[in-house]
């Protein structure tokens, strides 16, 4: 299974496989990075939610069944815009709406109802492992983003400064302000360099 250019180059910081979810549109304006099923199943195994034999096999099952493969596309969709409206309101300290919380609550008692609980070495966890269940990878993202609201870690959540997109401060002081210093912390030093250098230039304009 090839994975496209732009499944590829998508940076992986959110720090919870959730936010990472949520971060598959990239830019500003935003670039959809999910343009159909095999990009979703190509992200999943990007992340590690599925393992590349595991995709090649989804794959398969979608093209023997493309209306159920475009049903769990746009139930995907569904899920991920009411996880940024969520998550986004909790990084700006708002309260998200009753009717996002209530579609993650349904995709939750979905996750719970088709998942299996098994035992690890020092403790359990849950798999979906469905082989024909075309939505699966949804199912350990809106478990964790289940997790993520109810683990008491939520002032480590944050809006990127320089885009929209939504990660968990990891640093000692909690200062982190970009999704990444590459990109969005270097886009914003420039910006201050540029106006930097504007202001000065206006001024000894009017000294002049």
């Amino acid at each position: 299974m090839e994975t496209p250019k732009y499944i590829k180059k998508l940076r992986i910081v959110g720090g919870d496989v959730a936010l990472d979810f949520v971060n598959t549109e990239d830019g500003d304006p935003p670039v959809e990075c999910l343009r159909g099923y095999g990009d979703l199943v190509a992200w999943s195994v990007l992340v590690g939610l599925l393992s590349a034999e595991e995709g090649e096999r989804l794959t398969g099952e979608a093209d023997l069944r493309p209306g159920d493969a475009e049903a769990a596309y746009r139930d995907a969709l569904t899920l991920r815009g009411a996880l940024y409206d969520v998550f986004r309101a909790v990084a700006e300290d708002e309260a998200p709406t009753s009717w996002d919380l209530e579609i993650l609550r349904e995709y939750e008692r979905e996750a719970l109802a088709r998942g299996k609980l098994v035992q690890g070495d020092r403790s359990f966890r849950w798999e979906w492992k469905d082989p024909r269940d075309l939505s699966r990878m949804l199912w350990p993202v809106t478990h964790a983003a289940a997790g993520l609201l109810t683990s008491g870690n939520l002032d480590r959540l944050k809006l990127c400064a320089g885009c929209y997109w939504v990660f968990l401060d990891a640093s000692r002081n909690r200062s982190r302000r970009w999704c990444t210093m590459e990109v969005c912390g270097t886009d914003e030093k420039k910006r201050r360099y540029v106006a930097k250098r504007a202001s000065r230039r206006e001024t000894e304009r009017r000294g002049a």
